[in-house]
């Protein structure tokens, strides 16, 4: 079944898209209007809000998809789009679209109120409201990063600050989250140190691509695909203060990349997917000192593959059975990847060792798998097609991992994020 995006679906007014247009022109100096929200006509507004509140089953499960909107990035999205899903992910209805630009990552905070969102190639990151019932958002303004290339963010355990790292200038930092779920401005810096790794084009300096937080909460770990090093940080939860842990950081091999870390549920290792070189890598992680130590490297694509490859997104299943990185043909964004489907390969995980096995590889059904994730029961896969704008969803087989299409589609511009969330009835 595909899912289209129709406009009839999409909730927008005129006057809405022509400062939308303007902000894509100007975002630098009119950065509000970048993050307006796409201007909801009352009537239709309270019909979908009727609709979704009247769901025999409460809430309802909403996925939020971020997405690039500019030439520059041959973006094809709006902005962020809403959706309602099933519970298990599946039947996808869209309820409203979010006009701005780049929206690459969004987050919630754990009161699941408040959405945030960084805006790959500008310099700030948005807020919003998710309003009770609907799901559905309202700006709440912006804040600047202090930075360039916002392309990752996480919210603190005490749920009192945003953790952003800026890609294109290098950094962390932090900034406060209001009680109303707005932004304060930096409080925070903290720079990578580091000599660049030898990759001419991408590894100019500090260019750090995700921040999440360890499993515990306790560290912030920053894989940084320019310096060839993981960071781990602590926050100071009164102060918003950052500082390097016990073990500031670990190199990886040369010319790696290390672009994304995912922390196995239950077990001390954590997997990254190393963009430059398209290999997943295995650690150890010191839960006491916040420490990786390096035990295994595995290509994250077949053997067969001759071309071009870069490394996308990693993932634990919910199981901690398996390992899932994703595969982006081409070298790098400048290209276009394809003809053929990526790929993205399933690893067993060692229950004793932490270490992996590889279980096989599977289409993602279009090009350039950016991001994936599970869906809200685990029992899915949803892989975002960056380059061939479609959503593909998958059933996974518990015993081997592996996925099969189950033939629903969803198709949407230039989708790199996908953030399934139960919201809050009240």
């Amino acid at each position: 079944m595909t899912v289209p995006t129709s406009p009839d679906k999409t909730v927008r007014d005129k006057g809405a898209q022509t400062v939308a247009a303007l902000s894509r022109r100007a975002v630098v100096t009119l950065p509000v209007a970048a993050v307006g929200v796409t201007a909801t006509a009352a009537a239709a507004q309270a019909k979908t809000a009727e609709s979704v509140a009247a769901s025999a089953h409460g809430p309802a499960t909403v996925a939020y998809v971020g997405s690039r909107t500019t030439a520059d990035r041959d973006g094809h999205g709006k902005g962020i789009e809403v959706y309602r899903v099933g519970a298990d992910g599946t039947g996808w209805s869209l309820l409203q679209t979010v006009e701005l630009d780049n929206p690459s990552f969004l987050a919630v905070d754990h009161t699941r109120r408040y959405l945030y969102a960084v805006h790959g190639d500008f310099t700030y990151v948005s807020a919003f409201r998710i309003e009770p019932g609907t799901a559905l958002l309202t700006a709440l303004g912006h804040q600047e990063t202090g930075g360039k290339n916002p392309a990752h963010l996480s919210v603190d355990p005490s749920n009192r600050f945003l953790i952003v790292v800026n890609h294109s200038s290098g950094g962390v930092v932090s900034l406060p989250l209001r009680e109303d779920g707005r932004l304060g401005p930096v409080v925070s810096r903290l720079s990578l140190p580091g000599e660049p790794g030898p990759h001419r084009t991408d590894q100019p300096g500090s260019k750090p691509h995700h921040v999440p937080f360890s499993p515990d909460g306790r560290f912030i770990v920053v894989p940084d695909k320019g310096l060839d090093r993981i960071f781990t940080a602590v926050l100071d939860p009164e102060t918003g203060k950052l500082s390097f842990g016990p073990v500031p950081s670990v190199a990886t091999r040369e010319m790696a990349g290390p672009r994304h870390i995912a922390f196995h549920p239950r077990l001390p290792y954590a997997y990254t997917i190393d963009e430059l070189r398209s290999t997943v890598t295995t650690y150890r992680w010191d839960t006491v000192r916040g420490a990786l130590a390096p035990l295994q490297t595995l290509p994250s694509t077949e053997p067969s593959v001759t071309g071009d490859s870069r490394g996308g997104e990693i993932a634990v299943h919910p199981s901690g059975h398996f390992v899932y990185a994703s595969n982006r043909s081409g070298a790098g964004d400048s290209t276009p990847g394809g003809p053929e489907p990526d790929t993205i390969r399933v690893f067993s995980v060692s229950a004793r060792t932490g270490v992996l096995t590889p279980v096989g590889a599977f289409s993602s059904e279009g090009i350039r798998p950016r991001f994936f994730c599970f869906g809200p029961d685990g029992r899915r896969l949803f892989a975002a097609n960056e380059r061939s704008h479609t959503i593909v969803a998958f059933t996974l087989d518990e015993e081997s991992g592996m996925p099969r299409p189950t033939g629903e589609v969803v198709r949407t511009g230039s989708p790199v994020c996908v953030l399934f969330v139960r919201p809050r009835a009240h």
